[in-house]
């Protein structure tokens, strides 16, 4: 496999602009320190991205679509409609268990970007509404109930899931949430 120092620049500086951004903060990470720690010239970033928030952008771009294949890998092994929702609240978990340790890079850019107008917002909603839909639909496939409610708790429950096991014990939060998202999507 190769370093991420010999992947094309543009892969490189998005991979070291996507880390500091989650870790650290989009607004609190400036355009220099994603230069100067990629050690790309501001040339190469604007080769690849009109400014800043096209690089956010594409940050985000890269989360949704990192978590879709998750997503749908996880899914793959479902041998019934409830094994899928089993799936599904098991892969929850474990991406902020594992993977999404700091939060949810989708609430954290909201965050530090509250005008809904703008390309990052945008993305950001576009990123809840298939996360919805996908809760919306396993929910369908296992007949159950009131499917948009569901979803919507479910939905809930995932974000105080990031939230919880960033700030709290992560372990407690784990358990707390498949706990409640397993009552919540009709499983014993």
């Amino acid at each position: 496999m190769a370093s991420s120092r010999q992947s094309p620049p543009r892969d490189h500086l998005l991979a070291t602009a996507s880390r500091l951004f989650y870790n650290d903060g989009i607004n609190r990470v400036g355009v220099d320190r994603v230069l100067q720690e990629a050690g790309v010239t501001r040339a190469t970033l604007y080769r690849h991205f009109a400014g800043k928030e096209a690089l956010v952008v594409a940050y985000l771009e890269r989360e949704d679509k990192v978590i879709q294949a998750l997503w749908k890998e996880g899914l793959d092994r479902a041998v019934s409609a409830d094994h899928a929702l089993e799936l599904a609240i098991e892969g929850i978990a474990d991406d902020a268990y594992r993977h999404h340790t700091r939060g949810c890079p989708f609430i954290k850019a909201a965050g530090e970007y509250p005008d809904p107008e703008s390309p990052v917002r945008q993305l950001i909603n576009k990123h809840r509404a298939w996360f919805h839909a996908e809760l919306r639909r396993l929910l369908a496939e296992a007949g159950r109930d009131d499917v948009d409610g569901r979803a919507e708790i479910l939905a809930m429950l995932r974000d105080a899931l990031m939230v919880g096991c960033f700030l709290d014990d992560p372990d407690v939060t784990r358990r707390t949430f498949v706990r409640a998202a397993r009552r919540v999507a009709g499983l014993r």
